[in-house]
């Protein structure tokens, strides 16, 4: 990334993974997340950067469709605690094809508790929730009481200010 001037960076999108960060040490996950940041400002050598969001690239995603499995793709919009717009790409996947009914259900299921687990945080403890996994293993328990499941992740999620 390189401009003439400081005030060129300021409102630039960069991206990073978790690798190149040192956040998710060895694990598989973390070579194929990407967090985005905005830069806020440049003071020298220092970028001041928002988090605005992350994304599992899709090759990665690509590995979970199977043959005998369902796949549940649902997009969550919801404001956090400190007001923020956010919006979360689920895929879940199922142990097993499952009838449109238990789709519909586990799709209901999926809103409430994302919305749930959303509304009661602020931004930046809901992406580190996101980040981290945790907010997919609370999914996936959840899921699991309804039909055997394989595995939910957030595939993507994006700050308000992204998808206005």
């Amino acid at each position: 990334m390189v401009a003439a001037e400081d005030k060129n960076l300021t409102n630039r999108v960069v991206r990073s993974s978790l690798m190149e960060l040192g956040m998710g040490g060895a694990s598989q996950m973390a070579m194929f997340t990407s967090l985005r940041f905005r830069i806020k400002d440049v003071n020298g050598n220092d970028a001041h950067t928002m988090l605005i969001g992350h994304e599992i690239a899709p090759s990665f995603i690509r590995t979970f469709a199977r043959r005998g499995k369902s796949l549940i793709h649902q997009v969550v919009d919801e404001k956090t605690k400190d007001n923020e717009n956010l919006r979360l790409k689920v895929i879940a996947v199922t142990g097993a094809r499952v009838s449109e009914n238990t789709r519909r259900n586990l799709r209901n299921i999926l809103v409430d508790e994302c919305r749930k687990a959303i509304a009661e945080k602020n931004f930046d403890e809901v992406m580190q929730d996101v980040i981290y996994g945790r907010f997919s293993s609370k999914m996936f328990t959840r899921l699991k009481q309804i039909t055997r499941m394989r595995r939910v992740e957030v595939r993507k999620s994006q700050r308000g200010e992204t998808f206005k």
